[in-house]
């Protein structure tokens, strides 16, 4: 099997661009910014879909609590900069999302979607970093993060000359979740933090699934809870993992190094 590990993850990437490729640009549905639950509380706009941000703020904080707290330990650059990167995303995630909900437009949504970008870049280097190699994972992380950034502005850029095209972020986002279960199939280590990858595999999926069926959800709930709503809500969980995929991370790569 160690024979095939990099040619199966070339063949997955392949295939992957090939299929954005082939399916041609994909500009910003118009009417994804109309979501279900638009009541107005408190004097906020879209009150539910704001303010169900907030459990980042808390999550970004403990994240940067505990990335800072072995800062020294860790070895080398990018094991130090992942979870800084990382909490510092989720925290801002806070804002971003909540400002984008306030105003729904594709101007706030580039904001909304930039921290998302610094949470899928790090944890995929952390993968490759742990899973297929230190050197790797080094190049993987100054590679995918400005890949991650780009896309963002790459996407805006061309809903601006009315060429809409959401390839490249819809890369950002998926393809770390679509290889991350082949990295741990072909390079398989006893590391006990890879149950937090799965339940935040498990969570995030069942947040875009809730996203999905935003207005459905919303009145199956009898329009309490729209799906977007609840989508921030599981969102917030697989974030917790996020960070305790980190802290796993950290305790158990120093105690190699020790």
């Amino acid at each position: 099997m160690s024979n095939y590990r990099y040619p199966i993850i070339a063949c997955v990437f392949i295939l992957f661009v090939a299929a954005l490729a082939f399916y041609g640009p994909i500009p910003q549905d118009v009417t994804y910014h109309n979501y279900a639950d638009q009541r107005t509380l408190f004097g906020i706009p879209n009150f539910w879909d704001v303010v169900s941000n907030i459990p980042f703020l808390f999550i970004g904080i403990w994240g940067l609590r505990e990335s800072l707290k072995n800062w020294s330990k860790r070895p080398g650059t990018v094991a130090k900069l992942i979870p800084v990167i990382l909490s510092c995303a989720i925290f801002t995630a806070c804002f971003g999302s909540a400002q984008y909900h306030l105003a729904p437009d594709n101007l706030s949504l580039a904001w909304d979607r930039l921290p998302m970008t610094l949470m899928f870049m790090p944890i995929f280097s952390l993968l490759i970093y742990d899973f297929i190699g230190r050197k790797q994972g080094e190049y993987a992380f100054y590679t995918l993060l400005p890949l991650g950034i780009f896309s963002v502005f790459y996407w805006r850029y061309t809903e601006s000359i009315g060429a809409g095209d959401l390839r490249l972020y819809a890369f950002v986002q998926f393809f770390p979740m679509l290889i991350a279960p082949f990295i741990l199939w072909l390079f398989p280590k006893k590391k006990t933090y890879v149950k937090y990858i799965l339940y935040i595999l498990f969570w995030y999926c069942m947040a875009k699934i809730c996203e999905h069926f935003d207005h459905e959800v919303y009145a199956l709930t009898a329009e309490i809870w729209s799906g977007h709503t609840i989508k921030h809500l599981l969102s917030a969980i697989s974030l917790v993992y996020v960070v305790k995929l980190f802290k796993g991370w950290e305790s158990e790569s120093l105690s190699i190094d020790a």
